[in-house]
């Protein structure tokens, strides 16, 4: 799955947090500057469901 986080630099690094305590993270863009709104980035992330233990 490839979500957008969309914030600035601190927003990005807090949720980036929050991501990789629950999915696994496969990789991450650059941060994109956001044309519209001043001292405010893109990320792009892709994650994967963390694998839970097997039914018994």
């Amino acid at each position: 799955m490839r979500i957008r986080l969309e914030g600035n630099r601190a927003e990005l690094t807090l949720g980036m947090i929050h991501l990789r305590e629950m999915f696994t993270v496969t990789s991450v863009s650059r941060a994109y500057p956001d044309r519209a709104r001043p001292h405010t980035y893109r990320l792009y992330v892709t994650i994967l469901p963390r694998k839970i233990g097997r039914p018994a």
